[in-house]
Parts: structure tokens; C-alpha cells; sequence
């Protein structure tokens, strides 16, 4: 049976406006997003008995229907007609529940690799409209530019072009409850919200939309995050935030050596997750 292997690439939040509540419960956001290279590897097999397995290994990740990847791979069947079932194997390099989009990412790579390998033929914004259904940021994936999202996340807009940098990823381990920051969270005045620039030139031009609503919320329960910030910041970052609820912290560096310095200055003797990556 046929088989394909993707990638599937982690995102940081350049901003994070909340502006709303919805009366669905979910918020509406002014966000831009930003993907980088720090990859999880997806495998889909297609299989001739019309099962679905998901195989991750990683604790905090079901391997079951639990698994976002796994109702990607199901909403794809249903709209085909082929019989097959699909097993997909995924290598989690991605930190889990760390505001890097890692499950949406699967998910996203999950549905464009089945749309090819069922020859569907979907288009991007119809794979866009199914993602949606899945989780707010998998829309995102499967526009593969960055981008400003507004809405939940799934209206997209490319963003200027933006020069490629550097980026140090730091996540000391903390649990943090994606929903509690969003309950807890005092709202964006929606006439208080910045004009975003049309050019970004350098990477101080980036530094300069910097803005994470979610900081308030989650710093204050978890200072180990601004110390991070302010590490990265002494260390030679152009800027430093957290990315979406957190807890991961990263920092834009102009040149390779002074990421991984930072890096060895914030991963030694932590036990943290540490990566210095690139954008795309």
C-alpha cells in the first residue's frame, strides 16, 4: 500500500492579540504567525482493512481517537470511497502542550498527506475548512506562509515579506492549562491595538510587533518564564517571548553562534528543553 512521509514544523506567535469572547466559548484573536524548523516526522501508511493507528510513544499524546492526527485521518476517509484504512506512525520531536502547535501541525500534515495519497484532490482552502473543525491553528499549517490570523485563528492573511532569523526555543517543563490562561485573562481593548507595520526590514522590525496578551496570565503563575526572557535578552537576543499560552520561551538571534551560546547558557544543568532553529 502506499506510503508517504511529511513534515511537520512547529510555529512561535510574533503576536498575540485577544480581543473577544465568543459566545461559542472560544476567542476571537489577531495573531501572526511564524513557523519554524524544529520538525515532527508523520509517516501514513495506507492500510487495506479500513482501520486507523495512530503510534506516537510519547507520554502526554494518545495513540488512539484521543489523537488529533488520528481525527484528521478519519474526517479524510469519510470523504473517500476507496475502503482503506490508514496507520500513521509520528516522531514527536516537537515539546508537548508548549505553544508551538505541535498536535495542530500533525493534524494539518495528517490531511495533506492523506488528500494526496487518496488522490482527493482537495484544495487548500477546503482542507483549511476541514482543519478548522479540528482545532484553530491547523488552518494555519495547511497555509504554509506567515501569516496574520484573526477570527479563532482560522482567517489568514499572508504577511509582508519578513527577513529569516534565528530562533532559540526554550521550554523549562511547567504545565500550563491552555484554558485556565483564557478564562483567567483580562481582554485587548479592540480600539487599543497597534497598527502592524507593511515592512519588515530587519530583525528589529520584528522585535517590534512583539505582544503576547497571554504573558499576564501565565508569567505571574510561572516566573521562571520572564527570567528565561530576560536571560535570552542579556545573552544577545534582538527580542524575546513567550509563544501562544506558553510555557515555551523563544529569542531572535541575527547569527547562529549566538543562539547556541544562549542556548548552552539556558540548557545547561536545567534539564530544559533547548533547540536553536530557523524560521521558514
Amino acid at each position: 500500500m502506499k506510503s508517504l512521509t511529511l513534515q511537520a514544523p512547529a510555529k512561535v506567535n510574533y503576536r498575540l492579540d485577544v480581543i473577544r469572547r465568543r459566545p461559542d466559548g472560544y476567542h476571537d484573536l489577531r495573531m501572526v504567525m511564524q513557523r519554524v524548523n524544529l520538525c515532527d516526522t508523520i509517516t501514513i501508511t495506507l492500510t487495506e482493512t479500513p482501520d486507523i493507528t495512530v503510534t506516537c510513544g510519547r507520554k502526554g499524546v494518545p495513540d488512539g481517537p484521543g489523537n488529533i492526527a488520528w481525527k484528521a485521518a478519519r474526517a479524510m476517509l469519510d470523504l473517500s470511497d476507496c475502503g482503506v484504512g490508514a496507520d500513521i506512525e509520528i516522531t514527536k520531536n516537537i515539546p508537548v502542550a508548549a505553544g508551538l502547535g505541535g498536535g495542530s501541525s500533525d493534524a494539518a500534515t495528517v490531511l495533506m498527506g492523506m488528500n494526496e495519497l487518496l488522490g482527493l484532490g482537495l484544495p487548500e482552502h477546503r482542507l483549511m475548512e476541514i482543519g478548522v473543525t479540528l482545532g484553530a491553528d491547523v488552518p494555519f499549517f495547511i497555509f504554509r506562509k506567515t501569516a496574520l490570523a484573526e477570527g479563532i485563528g482560522e482567517e489568514l492573511t499572508p504577511m509582508p515579506a519578513m527577513p529569516g532569523v534565528w530562533v532559540l526555543l526554550v521550554n523549562p517543563g511547567v504545565h500550563v492549562s491552555t484554558a485556565w490562561v483564557y478564562r483567567s485573562l483580562q481582554l485587548t481593548n479592540q480600539s487599543g491595538l497597534d497598527k502592524l507595520p507593511e515592512l519588515y526590514r530587519n530583525i528589529e522590525d520584528i522585535c517590534s510587533i512583539f505582544s503576547n496578551d497571554l504573558e499576564a496570565v501565565t508569567i505571574p503563575a510561572h516566573p521562571v518564564i520572564a527570567e528565561i526572557k530576560e536571560t535570552m535578552l542579556r545573552e544577545g537576543a534582538a527580542g524575546a517571548m513567550m509563544s501562544g499560552s506558553g510555557p515555551t520561551v523563544f529569542g531572535l538571534f541575527r547569527e547562529r553562534e549566538s543562539a547556541e551560546r544562549a542556548r548552552d547558557v539556558l540548557g545547561n544543568d536545567t534539564g530544559w528543553f533547548t533547540a536553536v532553529v530557523e524560521t521558514i
